[in-house]
């Protein structure tokens, strides 16, 4: 006999483990296809040969995510269509059957194509790619607040995500450098296509998960009739400004992708020629995450206990304290600079373990904020245009890190003898430009902590206090009171 789910006072299935296992599979799904992206550069550079060329087409596809994001975000929040289940899962659907494809968009080997192709090949790739996961990710992101009202959920919810997010980025991290990199270390680009062609079926298996297991617990569709007001793009941009919540956990996660993004290929180059290891690396990062999924079974206590703003603010301090210590180099013996970096590295990683188990709790908060002082929840704005500050730092951020490389040195070296396309040679790179990298690496994560704490501590302004006050106003305080028999809400 089949066990009947237990209800709620509103009929809803109860919020429990299936809820938060099937919202960590929907950012599984998401890094499924997004986890590629740092390797974007080194196949533009090392097997396209765009060295000269990828920094400003980051920028100009950036264009198109200043666009794309609060139009997708505005368009998910103007839309009243009555869905059989709820919008956001459509959208999430469409998203997911996008980016079987659109990753791989991303890495069309074909070296020898004339210049003003691989221009064509990178744009159009780009684009499709990013229109895909921004019609998941962006409701996606938003459900978080329609899955549970209670902090506890929500912060249960958020650390359940990082943890879909961890797992995403650890399969690819692990395993690719075994499949994608040759012997000499250089980069396999038709390797690269296969693998994305391969991770955008499994996060389309992802989401299927998600969908399936959701369960919609807080109603916020709006009755259309004459009387209602359009919807106001400017106005919710306006607002969005106003929202220091959103800004200040913006800035924050800003700061997080300059570290993870902007990092990411010159830690794979410091991989390549400094440590020469590539295989190595992935089991690194991994271990380097350790950290992060020893804190995420502590969230929820730790938020009830002191608070999401206090913990990730603490978080932050650590991550800088770790980013300043990988400024102690020992060229001569690489072997002990690798333990150094490991050991930096936990410490920082116990910063971002903290930060990112309540980040998206944190914006969950922020759009009840925008609640609060507007009378508006809109959902879909504000986590588009928080989605398009984290991706502009995921192209900026790589961009300025490649420019900084290319003036160290790192441009085409070498020339394919069989299509006489330019390209990187890893293995020709000197040693004076491996040593001024790995410092390159100790700059980018240090400047990605100060920026975590400013958004943080000076910017976010929902303490512990302030937010139970935000509850009590929005007549939340008696849902949310206890979590527990002895511990209050924060």
């Amino acid at each position: 006999m089949k066990k009947e789910p237990k209800l709620d006072a509103n009929g809803k299935r109860a919020f429990g483990i299936r809820d938060s296992v099937a919202y960590a599979a929907g950012d599984l799904g998401c890094n499924m296809s997004f986890a590629l992206k740092g390797t974007m550069a080194l196949f533009w550079t090392q097997v396209m040969g765009m060295s000269a060329w990828y920094s400003l087409l980051l920028i100009i596809v950036q264009v198109w995510d200043a666009i794309n994001d609060p139009l997708i975000g505005s368009m998910i929040d103007a839309d009243k269509h009555k869905y059989k289940r709820n919008k956001f899962l459509q959208y999430i659907l469409v998203g997911s059957l996008g980016l079987i494809v659109g990753g791989a968009c991303c890495f069309l080997p074909f070296p020898g194509a004339p210049v003003w192709a691989k221009f064509i090949i990178f744009i159009a790739g780009y684009v499709i790619w990013d229109a895909f996961y921004t019609i998941a990710n962006v409701p996606y992101g938003s459900l978080l607040s329609l899955i549970s009202k209670e902090p506890a959920d929500r912060a249960s919810l958020s650390a359940w995500r990082s943890i879909g997010s961890m797992v995403g980025n650890m399969l690819p991290m692990v395993i690719l450098p075994f499949l994608i990199y040759n012997e000499d270390e250089s980069l396999n680009g038709t390797m690269v296509f296969v693998a994305a062609l391969v991770m955008g079926v499994l996060g389309f298996i992802c989401f299927q998960f998600m969908i399936r297991n959701t369960e919609i617990r807080v109603d916020t569709e709006t009755k259309v009739n004459e009387d209602q007001p359009k919807f106001n793009v400017f106005k919710a941009l306006g607002n969005f400004v106003k929202n220091r919540p959103a800004v200040g956990a913006t800035l924050a996660a800003m700061g997080m992708f300059i570290g993870m993004q902007g990092a990411a290929t010159a830690v794979s180059v410091t991989f390549q020629i400094y440590f020469k290891n590539t295989e190595i690396s992935g089991i690194v990062q991994l271990f380097a995450m350790i950290p992060i999924l020893v804190f995420t079974p502590l969230a929820r206590k730790m938020v009830v206990k002191y608070g999401k703003k206090e913990l990730s603010v603490v978080g932050a301090i650590c991550s800088i304290v770790g980013g300043l210590g990988l400024f102690i180099m020992t060229p001569d013996n690489t072997s002990l600079d690798l333990i150094i970096y490991i050991i930096c590295q936990l410490v920082y990683s116990l910063g971002l373990g903290i930060y990112s188990t309540v980040s998206w709790a944190m914006m969950g908060d922020a759009i009840d904020y925008n609640e609060w002082k507007t009378g508006k929840r809109e959902e879909g704005v504000v986590y588009s245009l928080h989605s398009f500050f984290r991706k502009l730092a995921q192209g900026i951020g790589p961009a300025v890190a490649l420019i900084i490389m290319q003036g160290m040195g790192y441009v085409n070296n070498a020339v394919d003898p069989k299509t006489g396309a330019e390209y990187i040679d890893v293995t020709k790179l000197p040693w004076e430009f491996a040593v001024d990298l790995r410092m390159l690496v100790a700059i980018l994560f240090t400047v990605a902590a100060v920026m975590q704490f400013v958004g943080l501590g000076l910017v976010y302004n929902l303490d512990k206090k302030t937010l139970a006050k935000m509850n009590a106003d929005l007549g939340r305080d008696q849902e949310t009171a206890v979590v527990s028999e002895n511990e209050p809400v924060a």
